[in-house]
């Protein structure tokens, strides 16, 4: 037999006994034993032919964990799945998504602090013409007001001159009896005199509350009429006097009126107080 021959039935050997050794003890088993046999010996000579060349008179080793006296064991259980792997590394970035759809509306924040006044902006268009209103109260106008003239040349000295002759005197605040205007309506005044001279000296003085407040002379030239006046503003409280009045003893009472000729006296409120 040729050493290439030697090693194929070595080789068939090895393998019936590693069969063996792992096969089922029972009938069964020992007829899939045999089965295994008859076909490892069907397959002996392609084995040989592919089979290389050793050198003559070295012995063959027997496959390590085959076993002497064999018996065939039963199939094991699968054994326990094992511990899980460590996590992979991250992954790169993948490519940005499409725009997702607009979400709830949130609820209304809080109100902010008030911001800088910005600046004016440019004047707009006059607006539609309103209603007309109601007719209001009507405003009470104030009025106080005298105007007399000199009907008798005859006057006398340190007294008030009564003025008899009336211009005007709707409301009554002049006293032509007494000579003397009274203060109803408190406010500014205003009076003036004009005075015809004639004959004699004049000198007359405005007085308010027995007070003289205005001055006027005039000397009389002979044989000539002569003119003289005066006028001043007056601040006036309610129950006030005033007056015209010849100042001193009689020397200087040239006062005169005819038919053509007035001495006048005057006054007005210009306004009232409104406390």
């Amino acid at each position: 037999m040729s050493i290439k021959l030697l090693r194929n039935n070595h080789l068939l050997l090895t393998s019936i006994l590693t069969v063996a050794c792992g096969s089922d003890p029972t009938p069964e088993g020992l007829r899939m034993l045999l089965l295994r046999a008859a076909l490892l010996l069907l397959v002996l000579p392609s084995r040989g032919l592919d089979a290389t060349t050793e050198e003559p008179g070295v012995p063959l080793p027997l496959p390590k964990g085959v076993c002497s006296g064999w018996m065939a064991g039963i199939p094991g259980h699968p054994g326990h799945n094992g511990t899980p792997g460590r996590d992979g590394r991250d992954g790169t970035a993948g490519e940005k998504g499409e725009k997702g759809d607009a979400g709830l509306v949130g609820p209304k924040g809080d109100t902010g602090e008030t911001g800088i006044s910005g600046v004016e902006g440019p004047r707009g268009f006059p607006g539609v013409q309103g209603r007309k209103g109601e007719p209001g109260e009507s405003a009470y106008v104030y009025r106080s007001a005298f105007s007399v003239g000199l009907e008798n040349r005859l006057t006398v000295p340190n007294v008030p001159i009564r003025f008899t002759k009336i211009f005007y005197n709707q409301q009554n605040h002049y006293d032509g009896t007494i000579g003397k205007f009274h203060c109803v309506i408190p406010g500014l005044y205003y009076f003036s005199y004009h005075i015809t001279v004639y004959l004699k000296d004049m000198k007359v003085s405005l007085y308010k509350n027995d007070k003289a407040v205005l001055f006027t002379f005039d000397q009389y030239q002979d044989k000539d009429l002569d003119q003289a006046s005066g006028s001043v503003l007056l601040h006036l409280e309610m129950g006030d006097q005033v007056w015209l009045q010849v100042y001193g003893d009689g020397e200087h009472n040239g006062l005169y009126a005819d038919n053509v000729n007035d001495s006048t006296f005057t006054g007005f409120l210009l306004y009232h107080d409104t406390n």
